[in-house]
């Protein structure tokens, strides 16, 4: 949904209207809300649940079918949602399908959106040429971007007061991701981004010598605390504070934008991270780095590390040393 903002950016240009979105997951409107260009926001649980047994998809159909018919973006991989839109009154020569126009070679996500932003639907593209709905794309930086509401920092300064973390320069780590909230040995045997608890501990040690004026802020969701908590056991280091479970998305964007830095593995909070410019080191395993290498607000600097295991892209092979080497050599952000 970070990678997104890129599309909506070029579209609320295009045709000078807030876009209005149909999502799914419980991040999409905490994210989305408020965000520039960005207009009503209608969520499902579940795109692949019955129709009529979804109370929420009947909800979006009737909100669609309100709204009247109008060119549509259709950015899901998968067909399960099509449906909708036709029950909701937008027909095929509406709509621009992400899967009718694959990624060409070497391009990354972000520009894959912004191209598909140019592309018209059929059934207005007369109207769009006589219009000239053309956008200058020089004229909006290419990437992410999120921007954070004056609501958004009162919350997060009220937080860091409470956390003892009022007025420190902050270093964020978030070591785990949505297959670290899985239970037992199913857990690991499927999580590509998983590294292990002792190297963490040995990074989150050197950047405690690196930056000792500094407070460590560990990420992440509940079901991540207890990792959390495992590799803050292992380091044993001073003014590191474990996060998870305490960061809604509202606050989380905020925080990623208060901070001088972070290191993450691949994930949300990355790109989230890159689209208010915060510095980091990226840890990726067998995603590929050209398509989904955050690319967010310019001037920030990302160092992306990637891994191989027997010429195989894994994240096992990312050493110790190459976390630490990339971390001190991170322009941090002064705040």
């Amino acid at each position: 949904m970070v990678l997104l903002t890129a599309l909506i950016r070029v579209l609320h240009a295009r045709f000078g209207t807030p876009v209005d979105i149909v999502t799914s997951g419980a991040w999409s409107e905490p994210l989305l809300r408020g965000q520039p260009g960005v207009g009503d926001i209608w969520s499902l649980r579940s795109r692949k649940t019955p129709y009529w047994l979804s109370a929420d998809q009947r909800r979006v159909v009737r909100a669609l079918r309100e709204r009247g018919v109008g060119p549509t973006w259709y950015c899901d991989g998968n067909s399960a949602a099509r449906p909708l839109l036709e029950r909701g009154g937008i027909p095929a020569p509406f709509v621009v399908d992400v899967q009718d126009y694959p990624l060409l070679p070497g391009e990354h996500a972000t520009q894959q959106w912004r191209r598909l932003a140019q592309i018209t639907p059929a059934a207005i593209a007369e109207a769009a040429r006589a219009a000239d709905l053309a956008t200058d794309l020089a004229a909006i930086a290419p990437g992410c971007y999120l921007e954070v509401s004056d609501r958004q920092r009162d919350d997060l300064d009220a937080w860091l007061q409470a956390c003892g973390l009022a007025g420190a320069p902050l270093i964020l780590i978030q070591i785990g991701n949505k297959r670290t909230m899985r239970r037992g040995l199913r857990r690991l045997a499927v999580n590509h981004k998983h590294w292990p608890k002792e190297r963490w501990a040995e990074v989150l040690r050197h950047v405690r010598r690196l930056c000792p004026e500094h407070s460590i802020v560990m990420l992440g969701t509940g079901p991540e605390y207890e990792l959390n908590a495992e590799v803050a056991s292992l380091a044993d280091v001073s003014q590191l504070y474990n996060a998870a479970d305490e960061l809604p998305i509202s606050r989380l964007v905020a925080l990623l934008a208060r901070g001088a830095g972070l290191i993450t593995i691949d994930s949300g909070p990355a790109h989230a991270a890159a689209a208010v410019g915060c510095p980091m080191v990226v840890l990726f395993g067998k995603a590929l780095v050209s398509l989904y290498r955050p690319w967010g607000t310019p001037g920030a600097d990302v160092k992306v590390l990637r891994g191989d295991v027997a010429g195989v892209p894994d994240m096992m092979g990312i050493e110790t040393h190459d976390v630490i080497a990339a971390w001190s050599g991170l322009r941090m952000r002064a705040v």
